[in-house]
Parts: C-alpha cells; structure tokens; sequence
C-alpha cells in the first residue's frame, strides 16, 4: 500500500526539531567532554596473578600487587 499523500505541516516540523534536539544534545555532550578534561588515558589490565587494577596506558606497565610487568 502506498500512500499518496504529504505529511501535515506539524510532523514535519517535528522531525526538524528533532533532529536539532539531538545535534544540541551531541554538542552539549562535547562540551562537557572538553571541561572535563577530556578522556583518561588508564585502562584496565588484570595480571596472572589475579590482581585486577587501572593504570596509565603504556607499553610498559607493572602489577602493584606483584610486581610483574604488564605485555600488551
């Protein structure tokens, strides 16, 4: 079934405000982002030794349980 008739006017202004609310809420989101500092660069590794902890992202990073040295 096909419909041959346009949209009233108020769904169609509801759709462009629509997509206008989201572009705001994309920039708000940015923006925050930006006070905040922006992203963290820590991760999460776990070493075989069970312990599980956040540390900066490196190449080379040590277990503070254990001691051992972290391959990525």
């Amino acid at each position: 079934m096909h419909l041959t008739a346009s949209l009233p006017t108020r769904i169609r202004r509801d759709r462009h405000e629509g997509r206008s609310r989201t572009s705001t809420a994309v920039h708000q989101t940015l923006a925050r982002a930006k006070r905040s500092g922006g992203p963290e660069d820590r991760a999460l590794y776990s070493c075989h030794c069970g312990y599980a902890f956040k540390a900066e992202v490196s190449t080379s990073v040590g277990c503070p349980h254990c001691g051992t040295s972290q391959a990525w």
